[in-house]
């Protein structure tokens, strides 16, 4: 297809929903397209220069008028100058409040030309939607956009059930980076962490927010560590990593448990794993546990959201019931006694996540919504 002029929105600090635009914005500017970041900051995982991706500063400037800085006027006003001052084809923006309404806005400040696109990650749906002061505006920002896509089938559903909304929406699963590197020297980085020979290694990722249910992974881990030797690597950081923290020491576990905080390399660490817990209660798709099955990491995870779509229970992994720790610790365990099954959900969980969460396909997938939207030939 020709090339395109694409404006992405997404909130770029550390979440599912940023490294996924990102990486999408990073593979769609290796196959010749023109990218436009149009952000409040340089998005996380833009880690260097690219030729073909430009970023946009939104910057919210106060005004004693303003009880709060108007941030997605702001967005609104930055997305419609890049699209007049470059000639923007398309705008995509993940989530639907405040970006799609933003969206909407430019698209008219414009002059109408521009078309836009929303993917939904799941926070604007499975925890704003309930809110009813929230719904009409979210519902709002969804019917404006000319292509809308989820980032599950669950998710999908949960839109059209809980906005009631008619109108076609697409799943497009997130996708992993072709170029995942892990390291040869995986024994020197364990020495680095403190993890000896004989110790498993568990880990969980996330943002630490209540839905991600941590307090469940260190309650888990400490059965795992009645049992054998291991040790817990916990990455991310959030609201709830001082509650985290504190449970950690009542618990016993401060010499058995590693806070890591936000990292770049995180194919790296995840590398170092022998299984991942991801016990959330909520979780629109999981894009943690298909990292680490990239890097041939089983994943423990509940049987909420879209989570059973990127987990297959017994081959990937296992599936456990939400709030259920103990039956998260005793499937972590029976996988690692079992180095046969081991073996088998390493490997499997590698081979999916780079067939069915190809970034090749899924970026095609957006190029030909880009395409019919845009009714090109």
């Amino acid at each position: 297809m020709k090339a395109l002029k694409i404006g992405i929105t997404c909130y770029p600090t550390v979440g599912g929903s940023g490294v996924v635009a990102t990486e999408l914005g990073k593979r769609l500017a290796e196959k010749g397209h023109e990218i436009h970041f149009i952000t409040s900051s340089l998005p996380f995982r833009l880690e260097r220069a690219y030729a073909n991706i430009h970023f946009h500063e939104v910057e919210v400037n106060q005004y004693q008028i303003f009880r709060y800085p108007p941030y997605d006027l702001t967005l609104a006003s930055k997305m419609a100058e890049v699209t007049e001052m470059y000639g923007l084809d398309l705008l995509h923006v993940h989530y639907a409040v405040p970006h799609a309404v933003s969206a909407a806005l430019a698209k008219d400040m414009s002059g109408g030309n521009v078309k836009v696109m929303t993917t939904l990650h799941g926070t604007d749906i499975t925890v704003l939607a309930h809110d009813p002061s929230l719904q009409n505006i979210i519902r709002y920002g969804i019917n404006r956009s000319d292509k809308v896509t989820a980032v599950s089938r669950f998710l999908v559903n949960q839109t059209r059930d809980q906005l009631d909304i008619a109108r076609r929406m697409e799943a497009i699963y997130n996708f992993v980076p072709p170029n995942i590197s892990v390291p040869a020297n995986a024994h020197a980085i364990r020495q680095r962490y403190g993890i000896k020979d004989e110790e498993d290694v568990i880990v969980h990722m996330s943002n630490f927010r209540p839905v991600k249910r941590v307090e469940d992974v260190v309650r888990a881990f400490r059965y795992i560590r009645q049992a054998k030797p291991s040790k817990l690597l916990l990455i991310g950081d959030g609201q709830e990593r001082h509650s985290i923290e504190k449970l950690v020491e009542a618990e016993g576990l401060q010499d058995d448990a590693l806070f890591l905080g936000n990292q770049s390399s995180i194919y790296e660490l995840l590398s170092l794993a022998d299984v991942m817990l991801l016990l959330s209660e909520k979780e629109s798709f999981g894009l943690t546990a298909l990292e680490a099955m990239a890097v041939g990491v089983p994943v423990i995870g509940t049987n909420i959201g879209g989570l059973p779509e990127v987990v297959r229970d017994g081959e990937t992994g296992m599936i456990c019931p939400v709030y259920d720790y103990k039956a998260a610790a005793e499937a972590a365990l029976e996988l690692l006694n079992d180095k046969a099954m081991h073996r088998r959900m390493a490997h499997a969980a590698k081979a999916r996540a780079f067939s069915q969460f190809n970034s090749d396909t899924i970026v095609t997938k957006y190029e030909n919504l880009y395409a019919e939207m845009l009714e090109l030939p």
